[in-house]
């Protein structure tokens, strides 16, 4: 019987550090993979929990891998078995103490990355001389697909009535292969609803807002792309609340702050109103109205929006693509035709 162990940040997990996995697991019986605290986060948002979710996750099915982070064998585990920098003996027994019952008669590999051969020696591979950890978008198809939800840049469409959001919405996901997230409230008026709001009460924005939170993560769940595209928001379900219903939500504002949007892009109201024969809002002084209170409420919430003003539609979904590009992407390439 042989024990190995696999000792890394994951930071992200990428295919390279699954590759590793199937080439250790195959050296031995059981593989103990022990995610550790990066020293140098790039992302202050990810927790040890959230790394030890990706390998689990992708180790879900292999029986022969136990996933373990150092906090969870309550000792101070640093190091990486691809930069080199792995525990000492000492530290190594107290982990195999741990993970293992009996290991006095087991043989026990420590794998760690080389150029070598040798049992213990992982090969170098193509992931390996890439800056994945520093700018995970950028290489975002190299990401495990456990790891890339906690990547995935959520971009928000608002705005005011008839101001172009969903149209947008589907231009720029045809631009960059991005999953959507439907405006819920919409969706919601044509299956609960009947297809108008006049029905429309406040009991029924708790199901609205949920089903969007729903809706947001099984888009980055399933995301195609390093973004996601959200048509409105909860800021903009609250808006509604207030205009319809003279107050605010709990519900809808604690989903606000929960979960906030990585970009917010605001579209004025200077584009042609065009009447959808489902809201409320039928005329453009209470379009207006309402921009203005959708726009005290983003205050409210903390966001700041990026602010496309053109009053041309394609000029818009041109000015949203390179804010995309240099401010989501990172990207220094020429802007879109």
């Amino acid at each position: 019987m042989s024990i190995g162990l696999l000792i890394g940040r994951f930071e992200p997990l990428h295919l390279g550090h699954l590759q590793d996995i199937n080439i250790a697991a195959g050296r031995c019986n059981t593989l103990h993979i022990i995610v550790t605290p990066s020293e140098h986060r790039h992302h202050t948002k990810l927790t040890l929990q959230d790394k030890a979710r990706w390998v689990q996750v992708a180790c879900e099915h292999f029986d022969f891998v136990r996933v373990h982070t150092s906090d969870s064998l309550e000792l101070p585990v640093t190091g990486d078995y691809v930069q080199g920098g792995l525990p000492d003996e000492p530290m190594i027994q107290q982990v195999l103490a741990k993970v293992a019952s009996d290991s006095a008669d087991t043989d026990v590999i420590t794998f760690i990355k080389k150029d070598t051969d040798g049992q213990s020696a992982l090969a170098i591979n193509e992931y390996d001389k890439l800056d994945i950890g520093a700018n995970p978008i950028l290489y975002f198809d190299k990401l495990a697909p456990s790891a890339k939800s906690d990547h995935v840049q959520t971009v928000c469409i608002v705005g005011g009535e008839s101001s172009g959001k969903t149209t947008l919405v589907h231009k720029l996901a045809n631009h960059y292969g991005a999953t959507v997230a439907l405006e819920m409230g919409r969706l919601y008026t044509h299956s609960d609803l009947g297809g108008t709001e006049v029905g429309l009460q406040y009991s029924d924005y708790t199901a609205i807002a949920v089903n969007h939170a729903r809706a947001i993560l099984d888009a980055k769940k399933h995301a195609t792309a390093p973004i996601v595209l959200v048509d409105t928001d909860f800021v903009t379900t609250q808006a509604f609340c207030e205009e319809y219903e003279g107050r605010t939500h709990p519900v809808v504002a604690a989903l606000a702050d929960e979960m906030r949007m990585d970009h917010t892009i605001y579209l004025d109201n200077n584009v042609k109103w065009v009447a959808d024969g489902m809201r409320r809002l039928g005329n453009q002084k209470q379009r207006s109205r309402f921009a203005t209170r959708l726009l005290t409420v983003l205050e409210r919430h903390g966001i700041s929006p990026y602010m496309i003003d053109d009053d041309d539609y394609h000029q818009r979904y041109l000015q949203a693509v390179r804010y995309i590009d240099q401010h989501v992407l990172k990207l220094t390439h020429g802007s879109a035709q």
